[in-house]
């Protein structure tokens, strides 16, 4: 009986007082245990922000008649050109409703690399 004491008396001042926790330390920084998820247009220019989730009759609204427009399976690729770049957009069907843009793709018309964003602004007249 005196060990079953003495074993309950161990454990329960292994729990430390109690389960107060002490204050912190002076200098003592807390640090974030998660960072809340960046939103899909998080940290994107406004042009390339509104671009991501639009559905076919927002782009073809905002650039025109598309050059291309391809399916494949569920995808949809709508390709968009002027006289500075060609802009790719695929779209792919969400949980519910019409596909969205999940992914762009922007190139000079000579095939060079171009920023995204200006490519949209260009195709866009600068809106």
């Amino acid at each position: 009986m005196k060990r079953l004491v003495l074993i309950g008396m161990l454990a329960l001042g292994a729990c430390g007082e109690g389960g107060v926790i002490p204050p912190p330390r002076a200098g003592y920084v807390p640090v974030p245990s998660a960072r809340p998820a960046p939103s899909p247009a998080a940290g994107l220019p406004a042009n390339l922000g509104a671009l991501r989730g639009a559905t076919a009759p927002g782009l073809i609204a905002r650039f025109g008649k598309p050059q291309l427009d391809m399916s494949e399976g569920t995808a949809r690729k709508l390709q968009f050109a002027g006289p500075i770049c060609v802009l790719d957009t695929y779209l792919y069907p969400q949980k519910r409703g019409e596909p969205v843009v999940t992914h762009i793709d922007a190139r000079q018309r000579d095939g060079r690399p171009i920023d995204e964003a200006s490519c949209v602004a260009a195709l866009s007249g600068g809106r």
